[in-house]
């Protein structure tokens, strides 16, 4: 019995000693190849999941079968594999660099290429340098003043607003000028960002020249901007990370020093106007002072928390993002909600000839918003109401909507707008799909098969209601009973990429040719309604409970309902080919064939092209030992198209080479058929060629870095209206005519004025200097009012004189256009051009970055200079015409009188004050200087070095204060001097205050 039982368990001790003694612990150290020991280095056992990752010191330790491979990985440095043996218990390693990690990559279309190879001009932003954790809803806003000759304007502080994205200028009259923006491969709509989380984000690149943009062909007249979210890494183990911020928002000040409710009083009874003339000194001087900027404007409260986790095994890697974003907006009733995921997935064959990756970003957000925001509606417009209410009017004299509506003024604006604030709401809910997948297969040596698809969705549901029994209902009559409006717009959009690339290198020759087919597709629905009455006692917004039913009386409660349908196609054929010698010289060449949908078969299809080169100087023999580090040349020369010739969607203007038709009523109210167009089968795409040269450096062991371009940039074939013969009962036609000069300079420098161990301190300066000039004007005397004139700018200001105040009787003063003064001037034959306009003539940054031992300070001055705008809202203060009904500047207590002769200021009842619109808004008067330098953003911060959270579990531990207009130096007197148009009752852009933590496991 013991021989059998001894013969059954021999062979099992014998397994189990075996296999103890093939399972071991392996411990060592991983230094770079100087020695220097390196944290954070992924130790994976290959082929498992099993995994660690070195300590500060870089030390590690694992256990491991005999006969498994270790596989050491770091960024920078090329990965390594060591087999365990018997033997092995201690396993050091040390790592070289890997040059091509190392070598900055710079996108180049549809590919990337080494910063040293690279023959255009193009910027790439680091969102961990420049982006991550600021307090914006839109990513645009946070790329304003970073990049050279990318002009960013802001008109309205509603959270998530658009932003106006400008790149060397702009382009069009009437059509498209801004960029194309491609997140992951995926082409998106420009103008919508709300939804998007910027801290998914890894990278933006900007391509300027048509060496980086003509591959675009059809979209690449204005520049692109490619958006690159973030991935996982190989041979990494699970990643968690957590970023909380919380902050505030708050209205920036003016400078209109507005009158309290005594002097605004006084000076109504001094002119016998509004509710001061009725009292009597001591009644005015009890006045309550009643503040409506603090009852229509707030300090609006936001928060941000993101949670990523990412991973990687040897062949796949994976991101995955969740976020959620709240943010109020200083008016009341507006704000932003938004929630947001994202997976990104990577991966690669065993042998590395198949590689793919997904992205997918789903995205939901509520928007409330404000009505009417620059007009002037008193019953509508909310920041009307906070700029230009007396103060002696408080919300106590609110009499409830049938009363107000019975006996009001127009000093009741506040009530009104109080009244709308109780029964109005605006919202827009959004859902938004990016979604993208690309494959590259080896199909030979140096031969790679490549496809990227994309889809970008966005489903918008709009709902306004007005609320019955309000001011308006009572005020407007019966038959008005509130109302509520709905639409739902969706879009879809895909694009397909296809291409076959060949890459070689032999000796000091390398070449890269690539073949390639782009479609495009797009498709827009909308389904709208209006009705108009609703019943008080069962209204519910956004459903038709309580709509009034229609009646035999009149059609008035009959809903409104409206649809419409678009599509939309693109299709392009291209080729790319690169050359490089010795990483000295290199050119590269690319042709793009473009159809477009919008025209007409003649014309359908457009060739465009670019050819760039360089020169890397500093790679020549005879530059060994100078203090160049980096000294190329750059230069290029080609065109890119402009198809959207209407510029405001791509949906947009899809018929005009077509005759078009309208139904209405005819002859005796009959339904009659009418031409509302002629067609223009000759329409082309405007054209924008563009001439590039350039230059890199870095000099004193890349301490002082930079480049400076100059460029210049002609657009053709313009699309605007051109007179026709009114025969057809048809003024004018659209066509192409017209050209559109850009010239500009730009430079991007960094200087490290510290940069030791502990401490570095880098200055930077952008700066871009830009100016237009128009040519060849489809007008007999070369200038078209509103455009301007050939031989000037774009959109210059065509106006009459202003000249002051006429000592004598107070009387305003004007230039006629022969220079001479008058008080009286012909608004017809005294305009003239004034070579001002809205568009900045530099426009840049500066700033330094400062790092001490994990402690850090950012900051980011934006500036714009040469930039002149209408400041309609200091006009409304100024104008006598409002005093009585609206409150006005102190600045009209300096007015004319006979004892005060000497004064800007014209009489309060001068006889000439609507000579050229009332207060003399036609002419200059109000045209002023919008120059500004701001403290755009500001940060300052503290990371735990590595060495402090060691043992502790955590990889990562920072807190951190953030600031966005922070501080404006201008001469401009209003709330907000950002933005390209004229100024009234505008959403002003908020001054943003946050803090914050991220912490990472």
């Amino acid at each position: 019995m013991r021989s059998k039982l001894t013969k059954v368990l021999t062979p099992l001790l014998v397994f189990c000693v075996s296999f103890a003694f093939a399972q071991k612990t392996v411990t060592g150290n991983v230094t770079d190849s100087s020695g220097i020991p390196l944290p954070g280095v992924a130790v994976v056992v290959v082929g498992t999941s099993t995994g660690t990752q070195t300590d500060f010191d870089g030390n590690y330790s694992i256990t491991v079968n005999v006969g498994q491979v270790l596989r050491f990985s770091y960024l920078g440095q090329k990965t390594v594999n060591r087999t365990v043996s018997a033997s092995t218990s201690v396993l050091n390693i040390r790592m070289e660099d890997d040059a091509e990690q190392l070598a900055e990559v710079v996108v180049q279309g549809y590919r990337t290429a080494p910063k040293t190879k690279s023959a255009i001009a193009q910027v790439t932003i680091s969102a961990d340098e420049s982006i991550k954790n600021r307090p914006n809803a839109s990513v645009v806003q946070t790329l304003s003043g970073q990049v050279a000759g990318l002009n960013i304007t802001t008109t309205s502080g509603q959270p998530g607003a658009n932003s106006l994205v400008q790149l060397r200028g702009v382009n069009s009259i009437n059509g498209n000028t801004e960029p194309l923006f491609i997140i992951d491969g995926a082409p998106v709509d420009e103008d919508n960002f709300r939804s998007l989380n910027p801290q998914d984000i890894q990278s933006i690149s900007v391509l300027k020249d048509a060496g980086a943009t003509a591959i675009y062909g059809n979209r690449g007249a204005n520049g692109v901007i490619v958006i690159k979210t973030r991935t996982g890494n190989y041979d990494q183990g699970l990643s968690i990370n957590y970023t909380g911020i919380a902050g505030f928002s708050k209205l920036p000040g003016n400078d209109y020093d507005l009158m309290n409710s005594q002097e605004q009083l006084a000076l109504e009874k001094q002119l016998n106007r509004g509710r001061g003339s009725q009292l009597t000194d001591a009644e005015i001087a009890a006045a309550p002072n009643f503040n409506w900027v603090d009852f229509f404007i707030r300090e609006g409260v936001n928060q941000n928390h993101t949670l990523t986790l990412s991973s990687g095994s040897s062949n796949t890697t994976q991101f995955t993002s969740f976020g959620f974003f709240e943010q109020d907006g200083v008016v009341v009733e507006s704000d932003l909600k938004r929630f947001n995921f994202r997976n990104n997935i990577t991966g690669r064959s065993e042998d590395g000839r198949f590689t793919y990756g997904t992205n997918l970003t789903i995205n939901y957000s509520i928007s409330n918003e404000v009505s009417s925001v620059g007009t002037g509606s008193i019953n509508r417009n909310f920041l009307l109401g906070a700029n230009q209410s007396v103060t002696y009017i408080t919300p106590d004299e609110y009499p409830g909507s049938e009363l107000l509506a019975q006996n009001w003024t127009f000093a009741d604006t506040p009530l009104l707008l109080l009244d709308f604030l109780n029964s109005y709401e605006q919202r827009d809910e959004e859902v938004r799909i990016v979604a993208s997948a690309n494959a590259s297969y080896e199909v030979a040596k140096n031969l790679r098969a490549n496809v990227t698809g994309s889809m970008d969705y966005i489903d918008t549901t709009f709902n306004a209601l007005e609320a019955p029994d309000n001011w308006n209902d009572f005020y407007f009559g019966d038959d008005y009973n509130g109302r509520q409006f709905g639409d739902n717009d969706r879009v879809f959009t895909y694009n397909q990429v296809t291409s076959l690339t060949y890459d070689n290198q032999w000796g000091k020759h390398s070449v890269n040719v690539g073949a390639y087919t782009e479609y495009f597709k797009a498709h827009f629905r909308d389904l709208g309604y209006r009705q108009e009455g609703l019943d008080p006692r069962t209204f519910a917004s956004g459903d038709d409970a309580g709509w009034i039913q229609d009646n035999s009386d009149n059609d008035f409660f009959v809903p409104i309902i409206n649809a419409t349908k678009r599509d939309a196609g693109l299709f392009s054929y291209f080729g790319q080919a690169d050359y490089d010698y010795d990483e000295r010289y290199g050119v590269v060449g690319t042709v793009r064939r473009d159809a477009s949908y919008r025209f007409a078969e003649s014309n359908r299809y457009a060739t465009f092209w670019s050819v760039a080169g360089r020169w890397n100087i500093s790679n020549e023999s005879f530059m060994d030992g100078s203090v160049f580090d980096v000294l190329k040349l750059r230069a290029s020369i080609g065109t890119a198209g402009n198809q959207r010739i209407t510029g405001t969607s791509i949906f947009s203007a899809p018929d005009l080479t077509r005759s078009l038709f309208a139904t209405g009523p005819g002859y005796r109210g009959q339904n009659a058929l009418f031409l509302s167009q002629i067609p223009n089968t000759t329409l082309r795409w405007e054209t924008v060629k563009q001439t590039n040269i350039g230059l890199d450096f870095e000099v004193f062991n890349s301490r002082l870095r930079g480049s400076f371009d100059v460029y210049e940039k002609k657009t053709t074939d313009l699309f605007q209206s051109t007179p026709v013969s009114a025969i057809n009962s048809v003024t004018t036609l659209n066509a192409n005519v017209g050209s559109l000069f850009n010239r500009g300079v730009e430079v991007d420098l960094d200087y490290d004025l510290i940069r030791n161990k502990d401490m570095v301190l880098t200055l930077n300066l952008v700066g871009n200097y830009n100016e237009t000039e128009l040519q060849d004007l489809p007008s007999d005397e070369g200038e078209i009012i509103g455009i301007g004139r050939n031989g000037g700018p774009l959109d210059e200001y065509f106006r009459v004189r202003y000249a002051g105040v006429n000592p004598a009787n107070g009387n305003l003063l004007f230039l006629d256009a022969d220079g001479n003064l008058t008080e009286n001037p012909n608004a017809d034959t005294d305009r003239v051009w004034t070579s001002r306009n809205p568009y900045p003539d530099w426009v840049g940054s500066f700033g330094f970055n400062f790092d001490w031992k994990g402690f850090y300070v950012q900051t980011q001055f934006n500036y714009m200079l040469g930039i002149d705008n209408l400041d309609f809202d200091y006009y409304g203060r100024m104008n006598p015409s409002t005093i009585g009904q609206f409150r006005t500047s102190r600045d009209l207590l300096d007015a004319w009188t006979p004892n005060n002769r000497v004064t800007s200021v014209p009489s309060l009842t001068a006889s000439n004050l609507n000579a050229v619109g009332q207060a003399g808004v036609s002419s200059d008067r109000f045209l002023f200087s919008a120059d500004y330098v701001r403290l755009r953003f500001l940060a300052v911060g503290y990371n735990f070095p590595k060495k402090f959270l060691e043992g502790t579990g955590i990889k990562k531990l920072g807190f951190f204060f953030n600031g966005e207009n922070v501080l404006t130096f201008t001469k401009w007197r209003g709330f907000d001097v950002e933005g390209l148009v004229s100024q009234q009752n505008e959403y002003p852009t908020p001054r943003i205050l946050s803090l914050g933590f991220e912490i990472g496991i």
